[in-house]
């Protein structure tokens, strides 16, 4: 999979597919299921560290995670997150960072959030050869600016401000848009304006694609859920009968038993 038929795909009116891996043996899974993009998102500072926000999340993290999940991917786009405070300082941290997954990382591409705020940075990355997701709607690092994890746009200026920042990030060369928490009725005006694809997580059935967080929807996430997840399993207490049961047989002395004796 590549930008070009990432592209493409909203062309020819084909949904697109996106989730998120954080290490190789999940990312192999997700690959050979057929999904399009895999995105090691720095989700990773709440699904696997335990910090309560993304804005901990470091370079030198999400680098090594982008490198041992591009070992499990073959046939997907793989598109890393740039981490808080890798790219807000300058166009030139921009370039560097968003290089360094591409040069160490392994991926194909990075996403950046924000829009107009961010429009030198970005243009910076995409003139230096690296292509560009872009992220409006919810920005999760920005949670202290915004108060929390509200969803945006839910009255007109603020729409009108998203639907800007859009466009802007289409005009700067970004190959698609993730949309994040924003109400569907504007998810679709923003669908039907731009030529990119837009790929929606909590904004609505009319995006050209949509994305979720691998362990949410695996049911390995504990509640409560954001209200636009989808379990599509429920692990979480599967894994933890086996664990339980584990622990009873041996401190029970029933494992290992014969059969997982060497004789």
């Amino acid at each position: 999979m590549t930008v070009p038929e990432i592209i493409r795909k909203k062309a020819d009116g084909r949904k697109i597919t996106m989730l998120t891996a954080y290490d190789c043996l999940f990312a192999r899974i997700v690959d050979e299921a057929g999904i399009d993009i895999i995105l090691v998102g720095d989700s990773l500072g709440t699904v696997i560290q335990g910090h309560t926000t993304t804005l901990p999340v470091t370079m030198d993290e999400m680098i090594y995670h982008t490198r041992i999940v591009s070992r499990g991917v073959k046939n997907a786009l793989l598109v890393a997150d740039m981490p808080f405070m890798s790219y807000q300082a300058s166009a030139a941290d921009a370039v560097y960072n968003a290089g360094r997954f591409l040069k160490e990382g392994g991926a194909a591409a990075v996403k950046v959030e924000g829009g107009s705020a961010v429009g030198d940075r970005i243009k910076a990355i995409i003139a230096a050869g690296i292509p560009v997701m872009g992220h409006v709607g919810i920005l999760p690092q920005s949670v202290h600016q915004t108060g929390g994890y509200k969803v945006q746009g839910k009255d007109e200026p603020s729409a009108e401000k998203i639907l800007n920042d859009a466009v802007m990030l289409e005009d700067a060369g970004v190959f698609a848009v993730v949309m994040e928490g924003i109400p569907e009725s504007l998810a679709k005006r923003i669908t039907e304006t731009l030529l990119i694809p837009t790929i929606g997580i909590g904004a609505g059935i009319h995006c050209d694609g949509q994305v979720l967080v691998l362990h949410d929807l695996l049911g390995l996430t504990p509640q409560p859920l954001p209200k636009f997840v989808k379990q599509y399993a429920v692990l979480r207490g599967l894994f933890a009968d086996a664990v339980k049961r584990f622990k009873e047989d041996v401190e029970g002395g029933k494992y290992p038993g014969n059969d997982e004796s060497y004789h």
